[in-house]
C-alpha cells in the first residue's frame, strides 16, 4: 500500500544544514589541508537532526574527523567534533570546534601524527 503524506508536516521538520558561512569555514580549513598533504577527499552528509561535514585521508578509508552539527536544543550543544567515533570537542559555535580541530591538527592529534610520519622520508 501506499502511504500518503501531507507536504506541510514534511515542511515543518527542522533539518539542520550547514549555512554558507559554515561551509565557507568548512571549506577554508579543509582546502588549507589538502594544501599540505594531510587530507585528500570530503564528504557532507545529512540524516534526520544531523548534519555532518567529514575529511579523509583517502577516499576508501573511514573518515580522520567529522564536524557534526545538531539541531539546537536546551540540553546540548550544536556542534561536535568526532575522531573515530570519539567525541573530542562540543560547542555552540562552529568557530568553537574548528579551533579546537585546528589545535588537534597543530599538535599532531590521532591519526594526523601517524599520517604525518607515514608522509615524510
Amino acid at each position: 500500500m501506499t502511504t500518503v503524506t501531507c507536504l506541510s508536516d514534511h515542511r515543518r521538520r527542522r533539518r539542520p544544514f550547514f549555512s554558507r558561512v559554515e561551509l565557507d569555514l568548512l571549506l577554508q580549513l579543509y582546502s588549507r589541508q589538502v594544501m599540505r598533504g594531510l587530507w585528500r577527499d570530503y564528504a557532507i552528509d545529512q540524516r534526520d537532526g544531523a548534519a555532518s561535514f567529514s575529511v579523509f585521508r583517502h577516499s576508501l578509508e573511514s573518515p580522520l574527523y567529522t564536524v557534526v552539527k545538531t539541531a539546537p536544543d536546551a540540553s546540548r550543544h550544536c556542534y561536535a567534533l568526532v575522531h573515530r567515533r570519539v567525541r573530542l570537542a562540543t560547542g555552540s559555535t562552529l568557530q568553537d570546534v574548528l579551533t579546537r580541530l585546528e589545535r588537534e591538527i597543530r599538535r599532531g592529534g590521532g591519526l594526523a601524527a601517524a599520517v604525518g610520519v607515514l608522509a615524510s622520508p
